[in-house]
């Protein structure tokens, strides 16, 4: 792998940084703080997203950036012969392909799982490949033996080996598991071979028996065939004589019928005569009722007529008790539209004198304001500068006449004093106009008294703008009414003309006393005139009954003849009850015999086809015992590959194990050798892993800080190379992060020195530090510095001289604040102090 160029935006703390990488040793060199460790940060995120970054989703954003300016990261990289580009976001990622147009990933979980397949490991065995940082050094420092181990097989890849045992381990759990269910299933072949053998005598004697029922069944078949005529002539001669008497019973039933209609019809014309005579009676009653009834008509026609002369006579009362109020309301709002006009002509008038006050307050205010800002303005200004000057003058005290210029690199000799008086003239300066600030900011905290007036001025005028507008919609209201009373007095009085028309129009002369007298004589009338329709209807009914009579007569007539035939008939039908038992008996006993004979047939036949099921289940169950042996042959076997399997996963890690340690302790001995010029030549680990020194062949005992550091260094070194051997392929990127430690200049150089050796396996090796002393030993240098005034990393590439570095901060700070770049923050607050005093 190896990185081509890296653009940050507002990434924690780098707001805009493009940085081009190049082949060869490469520094990233700045104080602590300033953002060089971020750029690892941001590989990271960009190859796998939100896990490889610190904190959450939100930290990750400049803290000065705004709350939707985009954050994102372009990393330029070339891998197994293909030049890739990916871009992240926080909610968005795209991965390009050899410079194509068109992104061959486009989410935040496609382009990660993709690049985490291009690479070949996940995030954790690409920081144990590619990174290095200070605290991984020795983070087998801090492990058990047996974590030791694991650790070292882990980043050399060994633990494939233990992942693919587990698998071994996991099949052969499940081989076992089943086996132990095909044994339980699996059946005793002895149980098989009897069921089977049973099941064939059972069939063949179920097909005897079927046999002899079939023959049962066909006499008794014979001997019913020749009884059917018989019984079918019996059933014939009894249905017959069955049907003549239902008939005689129905013909007797219809004679009997037809004489008590005919005595219904003798008592109903009995009837009819005495409804005549007493028609006759009570018609001379019922003379006057058609009289009556016309007039009482008369009079309910006058009643309708009379109850809504009374219901308008109301109606008009209501409306003339309207329109008197709508009159006294009317005459309460007739001059709403001119008082109207009138409170509009001066609700303008406040207005203009609103507008006035509210330009000239602005126009003050706007004064008073800017008076203010200014004065605060300049205060700030002179405490910063009190600030600068204070540091300048601190420092040239601690340099003394001795000393070199911060700026120029110049002995300050004789002019030390001259210096030094224009910084105290300066800050006397600074202070006397600081206080002149600081007062007239106290004088200009509140409002000046014009203001004050003019705004009391305005806010009377608003309070009477409001009471006009309150009086104006009231009496633009009380306008509105009288148009909406005035139309609605109008309608009423319409209303009421039309009522009065429509009473003139309705018909007089009604007699109420009349009307009720009228009502009695009906009622008293109405019980005689309903039985007179009673008994008109009933001798309308005479000449019907009269014809009913001679139909009826003529009928009896007829059903007494046809009850004489078929007694007759009867009499001429010869038919024995005895005989008919006798034969239904002789039926019945073929029948139950042929029934026998069927139900015995149908069981031997069942009994037939159970023999035969139970023959194939019996042949069944031993072919599948068959296959059970077959298949617990095939398991035992696999079972057997699976445990060869195990052993020799085991074996092979056991080989590794004891390869791992001599082969990691012959290479970092190299490195050691070179790195300490060979004062020590040999590191090896123990049997616990453990890093031991050897000097002059002998463990040394004790070892420094730096030691145990270089120590660990080598260590990872050899890891990295061992993995890159292991692998087949060449990782030439290689990034060490604030490494040196404790290491003195001499061991720092050594190790570049080796870096730059290694060269044909990591041709691109990044060191990230704040020593600015190796930077000399450096192919290319990228300086960090952290601007204060922007509160953003300031990344620049230079030459690999000291020149470089000045001129950065002399880009990122102003010359006096440069020069005194190391004082603390609490000179800082003794400078504003001071202003402030």
């Amino acid at each position: 792998m190896r990185l081509n160029t890296l653009h940050l935006t507002n990434f924690r703390q780098h707001a805009e940084t493009r940085i081009e990488f190049d082949l060869g040793l490469t520094g990233v060199i700045g104080p602590n703080g300033a953002g060089k460790s971020t750029i690892l940060e941001a590989i990271a995120w960009a190859l796998y997203g939100q896990p490889a970054a610190r904190g959450t989703r939100d930290s990750i954003r400049f803290l000065r950036a705004g709350p939707r300016a985009p954050v994102r990261v372009e990393l330029d990289f070339e891998l197994g012969g293909h030049r890739y580009r990916v871009i992240r976001g926080l909610s968005s990622a795209e991965l390009y392909l050899d410079g194509g147009v068109e992104p061959i990933a486009s989410s935040i979980t496609g382009v990660t799982e993709l690049l985490q397949r291009r690479l070949g490991m996940t995030r954790a065995e690409f920081f144990h490949t590619y990174f290095t940082g200070q605290k991984e050094l020795n983070v087998m420092a801090a492990m058990a033996p047996a974590e030791r181990a694991q650790f070292l097989s882990r980043v050399l890849g060994y633990d494939k080996l233990r992942t693919a045992q587990s698998l071994v381990r996991k099949r052969r759990s499940e081989v076992v598991a089943e086996l132990a269910g095909v044994r339980s299933m699996m059946p005793d072949p002895a149980v098989v071979d009897r069921l089977l053998a049973e099941a064939r005598t059972r069939l063949a004697d179920a097909e005897r028996r079927r046999t002899e029922a079939e023959q049962r069944a066909r006499d008794a078949e014979a001997a019913f065939a020749l009884l059917a005529p018989h019984w079918e002539s019996a059933q014939q001669a009894r249905d017959r004589q069955q049907q003549l008497l239902g008939d005689l019973r129905v013909a007797e039933n219809e004679a009997a019928a037809r004489v008590r209609d005919a005595e219904r019809v003798d008592r109903e014309l009995a009837e009819v005569t005495a409804a005549r005579a007493e028609l006759d009676r009570i018609a001379a009653a019922l003379a006057p009722l058609n009289e009556v009834q016309e007039e009482f008509r008369r009079l309910e026609d006058l009643a309708r007529e009379e109850g809504r002369r009374q219901t308008l006579v109301e109606t008009e009362r209501l409306i003339a008790d309207e329109l008197a109020r709508l009159q006294d309301r009317l005459a309460s709002i007739a001059r709403a539209p001119r008082l109207a006009a009138e409170i509009t002509e001066k609700l303008e008038r406040k207005r203009h004198a609103l507008d006035e006050t509210g330009v000239t307050l602005e126009a003050r205010r706007t004064d008073w304001v800017r008076d203010r800002q200014e004065a605060e303005t300049r205060r700030d200004a002179l405490r910063r500068q009190y600030q600068e000057l204070k540091a300048q003058r601190d420092r040239l005290v601690d340099l003394g006449e001795e000393g070199a210029c911060p700026t120029c690199t110049q002995v300050l000799g004789p002019a030390f004093r001259t210096v030094l008086d224009q910084i105290e003239e300066q800050l006397e300066t600074a202070i006397v106009d600081g206080k002149y600030f600081s007062t007239r900011l106290e004088q200009l905290t509140e409002p000046p008294e014009a203001v004050r007036t003019l705004e009391t001025q305005r806010r009377v005028l608003t309070q009477e703008l409001t009471t006009l507008e309150r009086q104006l919609a009231q009496a633009q209201a009380a306008a509105q009414e009288l148009e909406q009373k005035s139309r609605e007095q109008e309608a009423k009085e319409k209303r009421q003309a039309a009522l009065r028309r429509e009473l003139a129009a309705l018909p007089t002369g009604y007699d109420a006393a009349r009307h009720a007298v009228l009502r009695d004589e009906i009622a008293r009338l109405a019980p005689l005139n309903e039985q007179a329709a009673r008994l008109s209807a009933q001798i309308d009914r005479e000449p019907a009954l009269q014809a009913e009579h001679e139909r009826l007569t003529s009928e009896r007539g007829r059903a007494r003849e046809r009850v004489q035939a078929l007694r007759e008939r009867m009499e001429e039908t010869r038919f024995s009850e005895e005989d008919f038992a006798r034969v239904r008996a002789d039926f019945e006993e073929a029948a139950a015999a042929a029934r026998a004979a069927e139900v015995t047939l149908t069981s031997a036949r069942a009994d037939e086809a159970g023999a035969r099921t139970a023959r194939e289940h019996a042949e069944r169950a031993r072919v599948e015992m068959d296959r059970a042996r077959e298949r617990y042959q095939r398991l035992e076997h696999d079972k057997r590959l699976h445990d060869e399997l195990d052993r020799a996963y085991s074996d092979l890690r056991t080989d590794l194990n004891f390869q791992l340690r001599p082969e990691l302790s012959e290479l970092a001995s190299a490195f050691l050798s070179e790195l300490t010029d060979a004062r020590y030549a040999e590191l090896e680990l123990d049997d616990h892993y453990n890093v031991v020194v050897l000097e002059d062949g002998l463990t040394k005992p004790v070892i420094s800080g730096g030691e145990e550091d270089l120590s660990n260094l080598v260590l990872r070194l050899a890891i990295s190379q061992m993995i890159a051997e292991r692998a087949g392929q060449t990782f030439s990127l290689l990034v060490l992060d604030e490494i040196f430690g404790s290491l003195d200049e001499a061991k720092r150089r050594n190790v570049v020195e080796l870096l730059r050796r290694l060269q044909d396996r990591f041709e691109q090796v990044i060191l990230i530090t704040h020593i600015e002393s190796v930077r000399d030993e450096l192919d290319r240098v990228i300086l960090v510095a952290y601007d204060e005034q922007s509160g953003a990393s300031a990344v620049r590439q230079v030459a690999p001289t000291s020149e470089g570095l000045d001129e950065l901060l002399a880009d990122v700070v102003p010359p006096a604040a440069g020069a005194l770049a190391g004082d603390t923050a609490e000179r800082d607050v003794v400078a504003t102090e001071s202003v402030d005093q």
